[in-house]
């Protein structure tokens, strides 16, 4: 192989990785920028100050106070077909990124041995 292929398929690697990053970067900073991180922790403490009011009415009316249910947020459960075809695209896609990346590395890791 040219050197010169070679210093092509090095910049080829470098963009696809630098582009990767780019794109991980852009995310986690527009999920910062919007504020999803403080919002799913404002559903958590008023979550948490429901659960504790109704603690509260429930002890003041004499009910019989059960401490796990007022812990346990209860979710929905969405999953059906179509979601689960997502989640099985998505664990394939993974694998085989995941495979692709270990190859880069290792032909990066020859490159550098010679």
């Amino acid at each position: 192989m040219k050197r010169e292929d070679k210093i092509k398929i090095y910049k080829k690697i470098f963009k696809f990785c630098f582009w990767c990053c780019f794109i991980t970067f852009l995310t986690l900073y527009l999920s910062q920028a919007t504020g999803y991180y403080e919002y799913e922790q404002h559903k958590k403490v008023s979550f948490t100050n429901e659960q504790i009011k109704k603690f509260e009415e429930d002890v003041a009316s004499g009910k019989n106070v059960d401490l796990d249910s007022y812990l346990v947020e209860k979710e929905k459960n969405y999953s059906n077909k179509t979601s689960k075809l997502g989640y099985n695209i998505s664990k394939t896609i993974g694998k085989y990124v995941k495979d692709g990346l270990d190859n880069t590395f290792n032909l990066i890791n020859k490159a550098m041995e010679e």
